[in-house]
Formats: structure tokens, sequence, C-alpha cells
């Protein structure tokens, strides 16, 4: 264990030594458990003090008024927000007469560890109360992984030298009160209090609480159960009331005896099934629960992750921290994503309410690739979700006059939820992003079901979206214009090359599809005249170029703006969109986050070295990275054109975004595609794995500071694992649940070809010699 940071360094876990409150909100979404389904903050058992109290399930939401100084055609009415539901990790404690809480009487010490093999966080606390009474205080929390709508917490507690009366209260509570989290009132209004109590029971040691949202009509259950282990017999009784409920254990205990509480948690919501049937619904979850009982429970939960490590784990010799930093962030992207079954996966996972609990592009295009070849099935119910919500994407389509399905910028439930349309409608691009990890996800997996129900109608929807938002100008060239590509500081331009090639793979992806599915492109009215257009505005896509700086343009006219004035920046007016007005970023040169240098890591199949090599060199210069999505980007290309280095400084700043908190936001949940950007840039960075057109590559190089890099990736259904040090890569096939099938890919160009059971050892070329790049205006930490 490497003392360094906020919390030690140690390869499979992450440790809090001390309890800080002025971190405790960071810490919270640090040690957070979900399963994609339910998310708990890592919030202290027994509430007090707290950053931001949090439970939450997967879209369970509320609706809101969107604020609008001046409203527009076609603008959105209202808000989702994801709330805090009915709160099942409470347990209060008196020793004596003393509340057990940590800001009164003596903490001897206080740990908790966040075991990423096992998934689970455990605590220990040694305290003495102001009257004097030492007790030892354990707990360990889980959310399921296996048993989806169940959460549960053992809790100890052990007098250290006297006979001490204890009472243990364990409760649900609803609509707890919670910080200010927004300016304005009418969403205030909404968010204060947003569960109508539905009904409420109790008996033995159960109790169940029923709740409904004011605005989205949601209904809620949450329902607790608990054994009790203790050496001689305890006072026990259960309340309940509208919006709480509390089982009270009282007891005496001498000196080295100790209460064992075992506390089961159900959730189930929905907005069709009755308030009986939820009821029912999470009485059975606890019965299921307490049949494995806590130990079966572990059981399963250590087998899930043993499955998951070994198809998944990342080894990073030669830097500590991204080793941790890398497994961390797995573990919580397979907590965003792994029971979300038909759920989106938002932008901060189940972590915390940033972004209002909002999905964005960034689930396609940072977190489902790590899923795709980590944990395909997680990838495709995520997919499958966007699928179910196509509705009301065409609904938007149409009502922006445009054809087929315009998915959401910012959503919950699959309506658009952005206020501001320069960012949010006009960011076109999920819908090619979509398309992308559909793709993706086909390739990898060859999964032919899920390609012919759900990627082909997915396609040609998103196809016909881009045959009538952009049109062949006089030369024949297809342009898309007015839109905004990943870069927020040049909003509504014209031929965004990200947007542009995106949209080019997507119309050439959707053309193949119905070809190979005719019977579903007649379900789905395409005719071969349809499918023939298609061909032609991707052959036609028009990529800008400037000739005199000879670097690709990142939209049009981008490389003309005058450049911001970086030198008269002060590094407090960093990020730039909170000192400055969006009408002068959108007229500079700057760059917010990686952009034309993101088109070239998907569409790297676009451009030649060369052009990569200067692209890179321009825009890195020009991009502040004022997004946590731009780093792992940053990395993968640093690293792809040859300044490893460069590459390994933008990898740390990526791993490292919320165990150090670089930007001061943790608090508020954590940046789940940052987390899922480490493993990029490890994996297709300095793994240089690509797979552009469904055709596997590998170009790896290891900066001078790393010894090894070796990680596995599913594909076709074989279990890949690669290993590379300075000099030599090696690979080897496993089968994973196929039939023997051998794999193919180019490492460095040269075509490997490898049977289940078979490996092979392929030297890695020596780096050309690379031009130095100007250092980008806010250069990253380097690394030791």
């Amino acid at each position: 264990m490497i003392e360094q940071g906020t919390y030690p360094v140690e390869p499979w876990a992450v440790r809090e030594t001390a309890l800080r409150p002025d971190l405790l909100a960071q810490s919270e979404s640090v040690f957070a458990l979900a399963n994609g389904h339910i998310g708990v903050r890592g919030n202290l058992d027994e509430g007090e003090p707290h950053g931001l109290p949090g439970t939450y399930l997967n879209s369970f939401y509320e609706s809101r008024p969107l604020p609008y100084a001046e409203a527009g055609y076609g603008y959105p009415d209202a808000g989702q927000t994801l709330i805090d539901v009915t709160n099942g990790k409470l347990i209060r404690l008196l020793v004596d007469d003393s509340p057990f809480d940590l800001r009164y009487g003596q903490v001897h010490r206080h740990e908790r560890l966040l075991d990423l093999r096992a998934g689970l966080l455990h605590r220990e606390v040694d305290w003495t109360s102001p009257a004097g009474r030492r007790v030892t205080v354990r707990s360990t929390r889980m959310v399921s992984f296996v048993q989806r709508a169940v959460m549960a917490i053992r809790y100890e507690v052990e007098p250290a030298d006297q006979q001490t009366r204890i009472i243990l209260q364990s409760e649900l509570v609803a609509n707890e009160e919670m910080p200010t989290q927004s300016k304005d009132p009418r969403v205030a209004s909404a968010l204060s209090h947003p569960l109508v109590a539905q009904g409420h029971e109790a008996h033995d040691l159960s109790a169940t609480l029923l709740h409904r949202t004011r605005a989205s009509g949601l209904h809620l259950a949450a329902a607790m159960a608990h054994e009790v282990e203790l050496p001689q017999a305890a006072r026990t009784r259960t309340d309940a009331q509208p919006d709480w409920a509390r089982t009270t254990v009282a007891c005496q205990l001498s000196a080295g005896q100790r209460l064992s509480v075992t506390k089961f948690v159900a959730y189930g919501w929905s907005s069709v099934r009755s308030v009986p049937a939820l009821r029912d619904q999470v009485a059975a979850a606890l019965a299921a629960a307490q049949v494995v009982g806590w130990d079966g429970m572990r059981t399963e939960q250590q087998r899930y992750l043993a499955e998951f490590w070994d198809c998944a784990d990342v080894l990073v010799e030669g830097d500590p921290e991204v080793q941790q930093a890398v497994r961390f962030g797995l573990f919580h992207v397979l907590q965003a994503g792994a029971r979300s079954e038909m759920r989106p996966i938002p932008a901060k996972g189940l972590t915390g309410t940033g972004y209002d609990g909002h999905t964005f592009w960034d689930a396609e295009m940072f977190v489902l690739p790590v899923l795709t070849y980590t944990q395909p099935e997680a990838a495709a119910s995520a997919l499958r979700w966007r699928h179910s919500v196509r509705d009301a994407a065409q609904q938007r389509a149409t009502a922006l006059g445009l054809a087929g399905t315009a998915f959401p910028w910012r959503t919950i439930r699959g309506e658009e939820c952005s206020a501001y349309w320069p960012a949010g409608t006009a960011a076109f691009h999920v819908n090619a992003d979509i398309a992308s990890a559909a793709v993706r996800y086909v390739a990898a997996t060859g999964d032919t079901a899920f390609d012919r129900d759900v990627a082909t109608e997915l396609l040609v929807g998103t196809a016909r979206l881009w045959r009538s938002l952009g049109h062949h100008d006089a030369t024949g060239a297809f342009r898309i214009p007015g839109v905004t590509g990943p870069d927020e500081y040049s909003a509504v331009a014209d031929d965004n090359a990200y947007t542009n090639l995106m949209a080019q793979a997507n119309l050439r992806a959707a053309a193949d599809a119905v070809a190979r599915y005719p019977d579903r492109a007649r379900e789905l009215g395409v005719d071969e005249e349809e499918a023939a257009a298609w061909r032609d505005a991707a052959s036609a896509t028009h990529l800008g170029y400037d000739h005199v700086r000879q670097v690709h343009q990142q939209s049009a006219g981008f490389t003309a703006h005058a450049e911001w004035d970086f030198a008269g920046t002060a590094a407090e007016h960093y990020p730039l969109l909170l000192h400055y007005p969006y009408f002068d970023l959108y007229r500079k040169q700057v760059v917010k986050q990686a952009d034309l240098v993101l088109a070239m890591h998907w569409r790297g199949d676009a451009f030649t070295p060369e052009q990569k090599a200067r692209n890179f060199a321009y825009y890195d210069r020009l991009t502040v990275r004022d997004s946590s999505l731009s780093a792992a980007t940053q990395a993968v290309l640093a690293a792809e054109v040859g300044h490893l280095t460069l590459a390994w400084d933008y990898l740390g700043e990526a791993a490292l975004m919320d165990l150090h908190d670089l930007e001061h936001n943790t608090r508020d949940g954590l940046h789940i595609a940052s987390l899922a950007g480490t493993w990029l840039a490890l994996v297709a960075g300095f793994g240089g794995m690509r797979d552009h057109g469904g055709n596997l590559s590998f170009a790896p190089r290891l900066p001078q500071t790393l010894d090894r890099l070796a990680f596995r990736l599913h594909w076709r259904r074989q279990l890949l694992r690669v290993e590379v040090t300075q000099d030599t890569a090696h690979y080897s096939v496993r089968p994973h649940d196929g039939d023997g099938v051998p794999v193919e890919f180019h490492h460095h160009g040269s075509l490997v070809r490898l049977a289940p059971g078979e490996s092979a050892t392929e030297k890695i070329p020596p780096l050309p010699p690379v031009e130095p790049v100007q250092p980008p205006p806010r250069p990253p930490n380097h690394r030791r």
C-alpha cells in the first residue's frame, strides 16, 4: 500500500483511513455501490454527518418545468430529474443514552474500504461516547449483482470494556431533507418532498413503504427485513408511518459480546404496475434474499465479480496509481450498467444527481465500448433501451421537421431534456454515436438476432435522419450544416468533421444492414432507391481541409477564426464557460474537449498517419479540457502518433478524475465516461486496439515508464488476451462460450490468426521519429 493522494494506493481496493468532513461528499461518491438498477451513495450508516444523501433507482425520476428566458418553437417544455428514493441504508445507534455520532465523543479509528474483488464496502469504527462508553462498530454493505432488487448490510456492535445498553434503530425513510440543488424555485419545488405516500405496513422485523411521484406518476415500493444474532434475548419492535419505518433492537451487552444485525432491503418501481403488485414484488425479493442469507449473497457477489475480472481485468506494471484507478473505473462502469436491463446508463451512473441523472452520448462512445468488450450483455441491454424509446425519437424528429429518429441529447425516459438547444438539439451526432455502438456490439459478438431485430431498426431510423438533415450541394458533396459536435465551444457549425464522419459510417452501415435483411427492409419501408441514396450520401460526405495549414477543419471555417488568447487567460478562469460569454467562445479557435481528435479515434480509417500527426499537433494546443471527456481521447491519439509520455500524462488525468477530484465536482457523482476512458486510454492508446469496419487490430507501444500492460477482450465468443512489454506483444485465445472459431486481427499491419488454445508473440517495431508538439494551454500534470 502506497500513501499518496486522498486514498492510499493499493491494487484491489480503495481505502479511507480517517473520516475527513471536508471530503465527505467526495467519498460518498467514491464509495457508492450500485448494480445498474439500485444505487446507494457511500453515506455513513447512521446518516449523519453527510454531504449529499442518496439512494437511487435507475430511471425513477420526477418531472419538472424547464426554465426559459425566451422560449422558441420546438423547445422541450419539461425536464426529468433523478430523485432520492426511500433510504434503506440508515442504521442509527444509541450507546447507553448517547447517539453514535462521530461529531461528538472521541473517534479512535475510522476506516472504510471498498473491496473491488468482493463488491463490498467495509467500515470499522472505534469510538468513545461523550459519556465514556467505548464501542467498536463494524458494517459491511453490498448492492447485489445477482439479486437485482436487493441491497444488504451486516452491522455489528461490540462494547470494549463494560456492560453497555445498546439500542439499534434500522430505518426506511422517504422524502429525506436534501441540500438545495437548484436556484430555480420551480425546480426546487418539484424536487422537494417528491414522494406521495400510498401505504405502509409493519410486522415482526419487517416493514414496507409505498409511494408515488407527484408529477411523473411512478410507483415505488421499498421493504426491509432483519435477522438478529445476539448472545441473549433482546427487545424488538417494528413501527411504520407514511414516510418512515423503524425496526428497533434493544439489548444489554457485556464486554466482548456482540450484536449482529443483517438488514435486507428490496426496491421495486413501475409506471404501469399496481401498488399491490409492487408490494408483493419487494416481499418476494426479500424472501429470496433471506433464503440465500448473508453468507450466500456474499458468495454470489464474489463469484459474479470473479467471472467479471477474469474477462475484464487490466494489468498495469510501472504505475500503481493507474493500476488502482483502472480497476476502480472498471468496477464503477460495471456498477453503472451490469443490471440496468432496458434502462439507460446515466453520466454519473447511480452515484449522485449530477446532470440530473441524465444519460448522454458519452454512454455510447465511452462506456459502451468498454462494456462491449468486457460485459457484452450489459452493452446490449443499454442499446435495447435506446431501441425501446425510438417512438419518442421519431416524435422529436417530426417536431423538428426531420425524417427518421432524433434521439435526445440528454434524457432519462427518452424525451429531450436539454433546455439549451445549441448544445442539445443541435448535437445530432448522438444519433450516429448510437448507431456506432450498435455496429460495434454486433461486430464484436456476432449477435445476429440483435443485428436483425434491434441494430437494423436503429440504423435505418438514424440514416433517415442524416439524409433529411444533410443535402448535396452544387458540386455533389454531401454536407450537414448547423450542428454541434462534441466540442461545445463551437456550436451550430457547418460540416463538423466528427459529425460528418460518424454520419457517413451510419449511412453505410444502414445500407449494409438492409441488404443483409431484405425482409426487415420491407418491414421498415426501405426500398432500393432509399438505400442507394444513403450510399451516395456516404460516398460524397464532405470533410473540410485547410490546405494552408495542412490540417482538417474541425468544422467549416474553424481554422480561419482568431485563436483564443491563452496567454492572457488566468488559470482561475477555467473552465471558460463560467467566465466568458458563449458568443466569444463560438467565434474563436478554442476547443472545450476532443472533437476532431475524437473523430481520428473512432474514424481513424478516414485519415492517413501523417494527417493524424498534423491534426493532433494542431488541435491539441487549442484544447483546454473543460470537459472530463477529453483527456482519455487525447491519450489515445497521443499514443497513436508517438507522443507516449504526453499520452501517459493524459491517461493519469482521466484515471484520477474522481480519486483526486480533479474537477472539484466529484461530490455530485462520479464521471463514469472518464472512468471508462481510463480503459480506452490503456487498451486503445498503449494497446493500440482498433475495430474499424469490424476488423480488429493492435499497434501496441508503451511509454518507458511502463513495464507491462495486459488486458482481455471478448471477441466473437472467444477471449483474447493481449500482453505488451517494451519490445513484444503476446496474444493468446481461449474459448469463452463459443465454438472454437479462430480469431483474426492485425498486429502493426501484419495478419495474425489464432485458434482457441493458440498463442503468438510478435515484435513491436521501433517508434519512428516524431516532431515535438506545442504544449497545450492547460497541460496535464506530468506523471512521475
